[in-house]
């Protein structure tokens, strides 16, 4: 541990009020990106935070962007040393609908919930004031007891995050040698229990694609064309059934070219984690798993690539009935990637497919929805080594290397466009109702996120240099 860390811990734990009154004036600002109403709230929210951070002698600046603005700061180490680059976002989602909550969404309290927990309610409060909130008192509270941070810290936070983050590939990339560091942080993820830290090592990647099939040029009523015209619903249902075989794999050719098996350590680690596979699925009222068989369910949501239809639509499909055989169908299909997998040759083996299985008489079209490949950290990284360090002093037990279903761009982004890996450290809980009504953020989770930003920070500051 650096010599300094235990008077920082002491410093945050007596400064907490102060830093949940910081935290509460962020949440008090409606910055929700994806409505253009609120285009001045955003503004707000990126003004007051350069006004903090310049406030703790970061050298801090809003960026404008087609949208909304960037938060840039960087704070030099009192002595060379490593440079770290934080992300945060501090856009929200929007509050639809708002007769759900049970407070108002923007007027930020500290409760207790039914177990008596002390939690902090608002939208925002998990995802993603609360967490980037809980970096920056980690940098105020090394300021404060050693008049400097001990390593060099670059911080951006963006507005458009909730809203597809159209202005961040472009903003890298005209910033790149200011936002290139040794290591990114990125404090978007959460948990593996409210006990039990974790470092989210595997991001799947993901490919969006939408197929439409068209086959006879109007609709038809169904009593004069039925058995003799070529039904859309009928090709497209088939082409759908056919992506996976009877054992849960993907059919299309070469889908499981670089998909990697887990090394030995990570398998038997996920083994150990308290995981009930019964009781996951049985909190959607499902039981049987559905994916490859023989996979057990962390590896399936974690580690395994998937093929899902996400829609499927076509005919009529109001009230009532009509007797119609539609002249269209489509269907919205989702891949997500694990390992080397390139986004690219899985679009281009779905097209093929889909064109090997569709009629002559029948036409179809694609519509891309995005794709990126697959992030995974090595294990055995330094950085990722001092930070596990970090964390298990902090809770008194080993960090989990957990791997997460879903995707964050801005990691990959990060690898692609400044080779850098990122380090995933998240508070957050499977309960913070994120982008739902009655958001929350446990208190201890705000102050162990603190806590432990803290301690990585004095850890790295000891790693080289």
């Amino acid at each position: 541990m650096n010599a300094q860390t235990p008077s920082v811990l002491a410093r945050i734990d007596a400064d907490l009020n102060q830093s949940l009154e910081r935290l509460f004036a962020l949440l008090r600002i409606p910055s929700i990106s994806t409505d253009p109403a609120f285009k001045a709230e955003c503004a707000s929210a990126a003004a007051w935070l350069k006004a903090d951070l310049a406030a703790l002698g970061f050298e801090a600046t809003v960026r404008p962007t087609p949208g909304h603005p960037m938060v840039v700061a960087h704070q030099k180490a009192a002595s060379e040393g490593p440079h770290v680059l934080f992300y945060g976002h501090y856009d929200v989602q929007p509050v639809d609908p708002l007769e759900l909550w049970s407070a108002p969404p923007f007027e930020p309290a500290l409760r207790e919930d039914e177990t008596g927990s002390r939690i902090i309610t608002g939208r925002g409060s998990s995802d993603d004031k609360g967490q980037l909130m809980t970096f920056i008192e980690a940098c105020r509270a090394w300021k404060a007891v050693t008049g400097a941070l001990p390593i060099k810290v670059s911080i951006l936070l963006e507005g458009e995050e909730e809203s597809g983050s159209p202005s961040l590939k472009p903003f890298l990339d005209a910033n790149r040698d200011e936002l290139t560091a040794d290591v990114a942080l990125i404090c978007d993820t959460g948990m593996w229990d409210r006990d039990t830290p974790a470092i989210t090592t595997m991001l799947r990647g993901l490919v969006g694609e939408e197929v439409e099939i068209t086959c006879a040029s109007r609709d038809l009523h169904s009593g004069f064309y039925g058995g003799a015209a070529r039904n859309p619903i009928h090709v497209l249902s088939a082409i759908v059934a056919g992506l996976h075989d009877a054992d849960g794999r993907v059919t299309l050719p070469g889908f499981y070219d670089g998909v990697p098996e887990l090394p030995a350590e990570v398998q038997e680690q996920w083994r150990n984690l308290p995981f009930e596979e019964s009781a996951f699925l049985g909190e959607v009222g499902l039981a049987d798993p559905a994916g490859e068989r023989g996979r057990s369910v962390l590896e399936q949501v974690w580690s395994r690539p998937t093929c899902e239809a996400n829609g499927i639509t076509g005919g009529y499909t109001g009230e009532g009935f009509k007797t119609v055989i539609a002249s269209k169908a489509s269907s919205k299909i989702s891949f997500r990637l694990v390992g080397q997998q390139d986004p690219d040759k899985i679009r281009a083996a779905f097209r093929a497919y889909v064109r090997s299985k569709v009629p002559a008489d029948c036409h179809v079209t694609f519509k891309e929805h995005g794709g990126s490949p697959a992030i995974s950290l090595p294990v055995d990284g330094e950085w990722l080594g001092r930070a596990r360090q970090a964390l298990g002093a902090e809770f008194g037990r080993d960090a989990a290397l957990i791997g997460c279903g879903g995707s964050i761009p801005i990691a990959g982004d990060f690898k692609r466009m400044l080779a850098m890996d990122s380090l995933m450290i998240g508070f957050g809980l499977s309960d913070d109702r994120i982008h739902s009504p009655n958001e929350k953020y446990d208190l201890a989770s705000f102050h162990h996120g603190i806590r432990s930003w803290a301690r990585i920070i004095g850890a790295f500051a000891t790693s080289r240099g």
